[in-house]
């Protein structure tokens, strides 16, 4: 494979994985305005999650049965890989968020979640040694900056010792689903992962409801978005298919095509999809400031992307020896061979 075709493949794959991590946003982003219709029909947070994750564990158990193709022993390797993401990942970012927004303003405890992008930043900097670019410290600024205006918390709000302990456990969980989605090393397929953590967390949080530490109370009554009043199961499996399974298939795809911090970037797009399905669903329009902080957030990632340059975000394949060193034979008089070495960017 020349450097050019692979350099177009690397093009293709960063293409991809933006698009799925778009789309990946713009899905979990939609579970907060379905989830709202449902709770102010009397469900609890733990019961709108809990039924969420289930149905998405049950609708890609199978498929990602399949996906191993027999090689179970990927998952005998990774089982405690797969519990810790079904623990911090899916389950505990879940709860934390609930109980952090018991104790403070719902846009202070997704800020507050939304630093786990800095988190990886820091994290793959003192555990792997990638130091970050003056570029991507800018966009990470950047895309903060616009968070908060999206956030619109600028104009006060209280804080509690308690509730920012919970969101910053939040965070962690997200941090913790970001580096954990874009490893390939493991082996196990997107799907598979995904599957077993939301199987994993999924049964931590019926347990949760089922001894009292989460309360689980749910409705038949109808849900209303903007006025107009739909069956209470819509929502509950729009929640499960799109917001859950989709979003976690997407997003694990794409971090495993961008590397984790670039992925944790453009996934704070979900905070601006949002703000967006707010307005579309229950007529909470966004407000100026917000619009104007959603332009700062892209223009972050976009810094973040141009921060990355030729790191060592996807390692392509070798090359053929044998015909690189006939290539490099033929182009130097003195007939050296040279050794090839792995192209990444």
């Amino acid at each position: 494979m020349t450097v050019s075709a692979m350099t177009n493949d690397t093009s293709s794959r960063t293409a991809a994985g933006l698009g799925l991590a778009v789309a990946s946003a713009v899905s979990f982003g939609l579970s907060g305005a379905l989830a709202r219709g449902l709770l102010d029909t009397g469900w609890s947070a733990g019961a709108t999650v809990g039924l969420r994750i289930a149905i998405a564990a049950a609708v890609l158990v199978v498929p990602g049965a399949l996906a191993l193709r027999g090689r179970w022993h990927l998952v005998r390797d990774n089982v405690g890989l797969v519990v810790v993401y079904g623990l911090a990942a899916v389950a505990g970012a879940q709860l934390c968020y609930f109980y952090a927004v018991t104790y403070m303003q719902v846009s202070v405890a997704l800020l507050l979640e939304y630093t786990a992008p800095v988190a990886v930043v820091v994290w793959l900097w003192l555990r792997h040694g990638h130091r970050p670019s003056a570029l991507t410290l800018l966009g990470a600024a950047i895309a903060a900056t616009g968070l908060v205006l999206v956030l619109d918390v600028v104009s006060g709000a209280e804080l509690s010792t308690a509730g920012v302990l919970w969101a910053l456990g939040a965070m962690v969980g997200a941090a913790t689903y970001f580096v954990i989605s874009a490893d390939e090393d493991n082996g196990l397929p997107g799907i598979s992962l995904a599957a077993g953590g939301l199987l994993v967390g999924g049964a931590v949080l019926l347990v949760a409801g089922a001894t009292g530490v989460l309360p689980f109370h749910a409705s038949t009554a109808d849900a209303v978005y903007d006025g107009r009043a739909v069956a209470w199961w819509i929502p509950v499996v729009l929640l499960g298919l799109v917001t859950a399974a989709f979003s976690y298939v997407t997003g694990i795809a794409a971090g495993r095509r961008l590397g984790s911090r670039l992925a944790s970037f453009v996934a704070l797009g979900e905070v601006l999809a949002a703000v967006v399905w707010a307005w579309l669903l229950l007529g909470e329009l966004p407000r100026t400031v917000q619009l104007a902080g959603g332009v700062l957030v892209l223009a972050g990632v976009v810094v973040v992307k141009l921060g990355e340059g030729r790191s060592s975000l996807v390692v392509e394949p070798l090359p053929d020896e044998h015909a690189a060193v006939q290539e490099s034979s033929a182009s130097q008089a003195s007939g050296r061979n040279h050794s090839t070495s792995s192209i990444t960017r």
